[in-house]
């Protein structure tokens, strides 16, 4: 028998699955690349050839999906490739990964994303689902074939990073959408109110003397979109939720029935605009040399505590459905600058569970719901996000107590941008399984076949 598909018994563990609404202590049976069943502790029978995996006082999950990371592949491979991905993201506990398409050149036709899929099949551990571009070359002049791109199996589309300013082309996405059954992921941001910006409007940017943007800009760009999605009937999904304003409107949204989905980033719920002083968040009584922080630099900006504080609110009362990396990984001189100049953005794939449930101090079967069964909705993929039988064997085994130092020596990721560094954090993944084959094992510090 093939050593990487023989079947695995994940024994002890917590196993919870909120596809299921499960929550209880039992053994998982991986079999063939999917789930075999889920049996009473202590009563799966162990064959010749099969293997074992000891979770005791562990949480077992099913595999944790990714509706935006940025892969930099092709184009910016210094940053990061699917292999470095891959390995970032299964420390994580991630084993699927949307990948988006500001891409050089970018996701915009067949060809691009063949390609790119093809690379992944032989360097990445995880499953890799493309997000297709909006427009042509994500310069918001003219629509992306967009039948063509869903035919090579994007799972969406986006501009991500340049929002769609035409409200007329933004129409036509979401006419398009009705028919794909795919979302429409638009940036929210209104570029016709700020075009150039530093941080958050606020205190903060003004006791340091930066450009801010309002929080205005994402709501007013948010509030046109679901208006545009009521018209069409068309499925809009707003990524990087980050202000109260943008919260509410999307509760509104989803009470009168639009079709809306919506994610939030770790960071965005963990962090604030205070972090740009460059003291872990605490306000300094004079500025020093840490201040001006670039590694807390990202778009959208991290906002006010008041801003925060509904973001969480909205996770846990469904408005927001899913928890999104926005994983971007940039080089060291991308960050080693003036705050101006700096890349917007930070890895986030390997801190996602530490920064939701350790920091945010977010409920575990929560955290769980949102990284598993919400974004599997969104995908319409019932295969992934679950632990039910015949599903595919992605799972995630979780020490929710466990700390550890974020080690830039020790990141999967080819870039290290994240103001997580060296910082203590509690909550870590003890291993990942992709289709029933261990990529990771924290005990182990790689991947082994079991």
């Amino acid at each position: 028998m093939n050593q990487q598909t023989r079947p695995l018994v994940i024994r002890n563990g917590r196993v919870i699955d909120p596809s299921q609404g499960l929550d209880s202590v039992a053994d998982v049976v991986l079999v063939e690349g999917a789930v075999g069943g889920i049996e009473a502790r202590g009563t799966t029978q162990l064959f010749d050839g099969w293997a074992e995996f000891d979770a005791s006082g562990m949480i077992v999950a099913p595999g944790f999906i990714d509706l935006h990371t940025h892969l930099r592949t092709p184009g910016q491979e210094w940053k990061e490739d699917p292999k470095t991905a891959s390995d970032a993201a299964v420390r994580g506990g991630f084993t699927t990964i949307c990948v988006m398409p500001n891409t050089y050149p970018a996701q915009d036709n067949a060809s691009v994303v063949g390609e790119l899929m093809l690379r992944c099949v032989s360097e990445s551990a995880v499953r890799v689902r493309p997000i297709g571009a909006i427009t042509k070359g994500r310069k918001g002049g003219e629509l992306a074939p967009m039948h063509e791109l869903a035919d090579a199996s994007a799972v969406g589309f986006s501009d991500d990073g340049d929002p769609v300013m035409s409200p007329h082309l933004m129409r036509q996405a979401l006419t398009y959408s009705t028919d794909l059954d795919l979302p429409i992921i638009n940036h929210a941001e209104d570029r016709g109110l700020v075009a150039e910006w530093d941080m958050n409007e606020g205190v903060v940017a003004s006791h340091l003397g930066l450009r801010g943007i309002p929080n205005s800009a994402e709501s007013m760009m948010i509030a046109r979109d679901i208006e545009l999605a009521r018209i069409t009937n068309g499925r809009l999904h707003i990524p990087h939720v980050s202000t109260a304003e943008s919260v509410e409107l999307i509760r509104i949204a989803k009470f009168e029935s639009i079709k809306v989905t919506a994610e939030v980033t770790p960071h965005h719920l963990a962090l604030t605009e205070r972090w740009v002083y460059g003291e872990n968040g605490n306000v300094p009584p004079f500025l020093t040399e840490n201040a001006y922080y670039t590694q807390a630099k990202m778009a959208p900006p991290l906002r006010t505590e008041d801003d925060r504080m509904a973001l969480v609110e909205g996770l846990a009362d469904g408005t927001i459905d899913a928890v999104g990396t926005d994983h971007a990984p940039h080089a060291e001189t991308d960050k080693v600058c003036t705050f101006t100049e700096a890349a917007n953005g930070i890895i986030g794939l390997e801190t996602a569970l530490p920064l939701t449930l350790g920091i945010a101090g977010i409920d575990i079967k929560l955290v769980i719901e949102r990284l598993t069964a919400g974004p599997s909705a969104i995908l319409h993929d019932a295969g992934i996000g679950t632990l039910r039988s015949g599903a595919k064997a992605d799972v995630v085994v979780i020490d929710p107590y466990a700390e550890w130092r974020v080690d830039r020596a020790t990141l999967g990721s080819k870039s290290s941008n994240t103001p997580m560094i060296d910082s203590k954090v509690t909550g870590r993944v003890v291993a990942t399984f992709v289709g029933g084959v261990k990529v990771w094992d924290a005990n182990e510090g790689e991947g082994n076949n079991v």
